[in-house]
């Protein structure tokens, strides 16, 4: 027992010397002054620090999927605007057709009818034609009055409305005088038909077409294309319309077919967060097919980029930031503006410079450090 009373004491007085060398030696605590940390010379917690340079390297080029489709503007969907039955048809599939050729026949009782409003009305205005005439004859004689002069030439006036009504409509479906219910179903433009979904003896009612009903005929000039392409929010400040973009298809990835954009989007896809793009090319050789996936490549206008480790950025407040080793144990936090992030490393775009050293390990230890203090946005 009087062993173990020397060995507690022994231990109490070497405690105590212990708290005596610490009182004597305390470990200086860093200091907060506005946005920096400062850390005094040979405090532990500068172990825990590593700092890296900012570095330079080559703007990655964005890349966009999408697909291809015919050329709008040189596109005509061709649907009925008249009830009927197809007769005969006169085109095909892959066959080159010119503006205004016959595609099918169409018998229409609604063209019959339009054809026999214009024989009437051509009719009724004869007449209306000839009264007229003949009332003022009989009003320069002193038979009629001229009330009657004016009404008719009111009636012909109506005579005259109706048949420019009738002769337009005629004109509007391209149709002949005669009565015959014929309805030729011609091509607006010049091109290739390269879709057909109309059969003989097939039903057509102008009141079933579009809405997602197939055209009759779908004619475009395949020597020219859209390339539909799904781009992020951070491609947009690289897209701007006439820009020159490559793209390339899977069926020859050897090669590349240039391109021009030529419309964005305003909005973005909800559910995707994609925004639409637009870009014409030419296709003189026939070899894209419309509905083909494509990779467009977008690249960078500006030089090398700055970019840091993907560590040393933390996020804080609703805007990015980094800890700026200043050299003599002080780190100062500065807002950074971030682009794309990849293999490690985030580009930053606006905030640092060359020669800049941040901290790519202890950041979050830093932060804390600043915590009470209130993040400026």
């Amino acid at each position: 027992m009087r062993y173990r009373s020397y060995a507690v004491a022994l231990a109490i007085l070497v405690l105590a010397g212990c708290g005596e060398r610490a009182k004597d030696n305390p470990v200086a605590q860093p200091k907060v002054e506005g946005e920096a940390v400062i850390f005094q010379p040979g405090s532990p917690q500068l172990a825990a620090l590593v700092s890296e340079p900012v570095t330079e390297r080559a703007a990655a080029p964005s890349i966009l999927n999408g697909r291809l489709s015919w050329d709008e503007d040189r596109t005509v969907r061709v649907y009925t605007p008249l009830t009927g039955r197809v007769n005969r048809i006169l085109a095909q599939a892959g066959e080159r057709v010119k503006q205004g050729q016959t595609l099918a026949v169409v018998a229409s009782p609604d063209l019959g009818q339009a054809q026999a409003d214009a024989r009437r009305a051509a009719g009724d205005y004869a007449l209306a034609k000839q009264t007229l005439a003949r009332v003022k004859d009989l009003q320069e004689h002193g038979v009629v009055a001229a009330k009657e002069v004016d009404s008719a030439a009111a009636d012909h006036a109506r005579a005259e409305s109706e048949l420019k009504r009738t002769q337009e409509r005629l004109k509007l479906y391209s149709g002949g005088a005669e009565i015959d219910q014929t309805y030729a179903l011609k091509s607006p433009l010049g091109g290739v038909i390269v879709e057909k979904n109309i059969n003989p003896g097939q039903e057509l009612r102008p009141d079933q077409m579009g809405a997602g009903v197939p055209a009759l005929f779908v004619i475009t000039d395949p020597a020219y294309l859209w390339a539909l392409l799904d781009a992020s929010e951070k491609d947009l400040p690289r897209l701007k319309v006439g820009k020159l973009i490559k793209v390339r298809v899977a069926a020859y990835p050897e090669r590349t077919f240039d391109a021009r954009v030529t419309a964005i989007a305003d909005f973005f896809d909800p559910t995707t967060r994609t925004i639409k793009v637009r870009a014409t090319l030419s296709n003189a050789e026939r070899m894209l097919k419309g509905e083909m996936f494509v990779t467009a490549t977008i690249g960078a206008e500006s030089g090398p980029v700055k970019q840091v480790s993907t560590r040393a950025v933390f996020f804080q407040g609703g805007s990015n930031f980094v800890f700026v080793d200043a050299g003599n144990g002080r780190f100062v936090r500065r807002r950074v503006q971030i682009g794309e992030s990849g293999d490690g490393a985030t580009t930053v775009l606006d905030g640092l410079a060359m020669g800049d050293k941040v901290v790519s390990d202890g950041a979050l230890l830093l932060q804390q450090l600043l915590q009470p203090r209130r993040v400026v946005n």
